[in-house]
């Protein structure tokens, strides 16, 4: 299983944690109780790691999609005999308030299995391996149902019936006949808690339902995108909800850790928390995709999981999704990596890293998001302002940049213009921030640092705007320029930059690639796929440049990548076309959903 694409795979949420899906009806990774947790099943980063697979004992077809409107998976299995339903959900909980769409989620994965024509034979092998399959647990049954205990938790599996385990696991095969149907459920309690009772199949039933039920009110209250392209992006937007912490309002950059960027290669890192950037990133995409209502607590996650932060101070660029600062990461030698690409990381060595973009990403969404956030808290409003404060005071200070290379800081384009935007955002939000008087003294550092920026950020050599002051190596974050408005798209640097970048970073199937890893600015060895935000900014850019049609090639081009069940992870290996990296990729579905929208805005004027 740890070979099966990545593409291949399905994401489960209730925005506490995930679990990624195969098409064969195997759950390859599960954390409980939260996303960054350790893992029950991790059988996609090594056979031996836990799986739980519910399929027909006979070979059969599988189609698979997510009902309409949800995060519940049906997978459809044909054998020669029948058809089977399997439908696959995490329990949201009681969802009154579509605005706290998993508030009291149970921690609980939901399974029902149902013979719609003929009859079948069905084995179910649960197979759990708590903390990233170190721990082989013990069982014990219960009625209709077994407790797995090992390690800091205990699993209970709820079933139609008790099964005893052996070696390590509980296998069991039975019949359906057209019209009937079986459950199961998978509860989590920590150690010292009270063992929960098993569910009953009636319960699981009706869990499965209001949990469909849930997603569909959520998606009806927040959803009213009705541009080109309307189901890529309105399931993009569920699935950045998916990638989403309930408790604090954080937004983790994938479900995942240490899926490779090259297979073989060792660019595999933990992408299991809240990036200051990719957080706002998808804040600000939500703005079209889903109408994010919950801003408020957004920024007042950040607020508090960076307290005390003062602008003679780096921002940390990233946060557990609980509001952890050490993210210190570790190697798991148990785990041999999806296709033997090791080494397998939690935690991730970039959490201190100075990245000074991040003040710009953070002021950008709220004043993406201004009217959301209303009355801004005061807590809030400091905080925003500090912001402005420090892209004033240390803008000219290299850093590690948008691509938290592990090489020697440099003075990176991208963060340099998004300290601009952080001053510019924050003039514009003055008055909701009561800082008017800022505003004069933010206006004077702005035009300091664009004519920074025109002056040593533009290469005559490369035609272009490069990665870093006085160097003429290209980099796909140049792209940005016109999307924040520092110059128009229609501009001739602009227009030059775009198109060095299309000649010069961009492959044959018409993907973008950040910037050339030759260079050995990342500080890493290897290669790595395309990059498929970076594909969208493309699309984005020739879009605003009223070059539409070019914008709808390269955008089709990306979104040719989509799984069958609307699904992308952060790269493209340019040899063979498979997705490469975590999955799924908060970037790739916000890009998809800007790029959708600008082209939209293009062809409406």
């Amino acid at each position: 299983m740890s070979a099966l694409p990545i593409a291949e795979h399905a994401l489960l949420s209730d925005r506490h944690s995930a679990a990624l899906v195969t098409r064969n009806g195997s759950v390859v990774w599960l954390c409980f109780p939260r996303f960054d947790s350790e893992s029950v099943f991790a059988a996609i980063l090594d056979d031996d790691a836990g799986h739980w697979s519910i399929q027909p004992t006979e070979t059969a077809t599988s189609t698979r999609q997510y009902v309409d409107e949800t995060m519940a998976l049906r997978t459809t299995f044909l054998t020669a005999t029948g058809v089977i339903e399997l439908l696959d959900a995490m329990e949201l909980g009681d969802s009154s308030d579509p605005h706290r769409l998993g508030e009291h989620a149970p921690h609980t994965l939901l399974r029902g299995v149902r013979c719609t024509t003929g009859r079948a034979v069905v084995e179910m092998t649960y197979r759990p391996r708590p903390e990233y399959g170190l721990v082989v647990p013990i069982f014990s049954e219960i009625l209709s149902g077994s407790v797995a205990t090992g390690g800091s938790g205990r699993l209970t599996l709820s079933m139609p019936e008790t099964v005893v385990a052996a070696d390590g696991e509980i296998s069991v095969r039975f019949t359906l006949e057209a019209g009937e149907e079986r459950f199961f459920a998978l509860q989590r309690t920590r150690l010292g808690e009270p063992l929960p009772p098993a569910y009953t199949q009636g319960e699981i039933k009706c869990a499965l339902d209001a949990t469909i039920a849930s997603w569909r009110g959520w998606s009806e209250l927040h959803q009213n995108y009705d541009g080109p392209w309307r189901d890529l992006v309105r399931h993009s937007g569920r699935v950045l909800q998916a990638l989403s912490y309930q408790p604090t309002g954080a937004i983790v950059a994938a479900a995942t850790t240490s899926l490779p960027e090259e297979i073989g290669g060792d660019r595999n890192w933990d992408y299991r928390y809240s990036w200051v950037r990719d957080a706002s990133f998808t804040m600000k995409a939500l703005w079209v995709a889903a109408c994010p209502d919950e801003a408020q607590e957004f920024f007042g996650f950040m607020a508090a999981a960076a307290a005390h932060f003062r602008p003679d101070r780096h921002l940390q660029i990233m946060f557990g999704i609980g509001g952890e600062h050490d993210l210190s990461e570790r190697l798991l030698p148990q785990l041999s990596g999806w296709r033997e690409s090791g080494p397998v990381r939690v935690g991730n060595g970039a959490w201190d890293q100075p990245q000074l973009d991040v003040y710009g990403e953070l002021l950008d969404a709220a004043f993406r998001l201004r009217e959301q956030l209303g009355d801004v808290e005061p807590a809030t409003r400091e905080f925003l302002i500090a912001l402005a404060d420090a892209a004033a005071r240390q803008w000219e200070q290299p850093d590690n940049g948008i691509w938290e290379v592990r090489g020697e800081p440099q003075h990176f384009l991208y963060s340099k213009l998004m300290c601009w935007v952080a001053l510019d955002r924050a003039i514009g939000l003055a008055e909701q921030l009561f800082a008017v008087h800022r505003v004069a003294e933010w206006s004077r550092m702005a035009a300091t640092i664009r004519a920074a920026i025109l002056t040593r950020g533009w290469n005559e050599e490369a035609g272009a705007f490069t990665q870093a002051f006085d160097s003429p190596d290209l980099d796909a974050a140049a792209l940005m320029m016109p999307i924040v408005g520092f110059l128009p798209a229609s501009d001739p640097r602009m227009v030059s930059t775009v198109d060095a970048i299309i000649h010069r970073l961009t492959d044959a199937r018409g993907l973008v690639y950040r910037y050339e890893t030759e260079s050995g600015v990342d500080g890493i060895t290897g290669n790595e796929g395309t990059f498929l935000l970076c594909t969208f900014w493309l699309a984005q850019v020739l879009a605003d440049a009223g070059r539409t049609g070019e914008a709808r090639t390269v955008f089709e081009n990306a979104v040719s990548h989509v799984n069958d069940v609307g699904l992308l992870a952060e790269e493209i290996d340019s040899v063979t076309g498979e997705q490469l990296g975590n999955f799924p990729q908060a970037f790739s579905h916000v890009g998809l959903v800007n790029a959708a929208w600008a082209i939209h805005q293009a062809e409406l004027h």
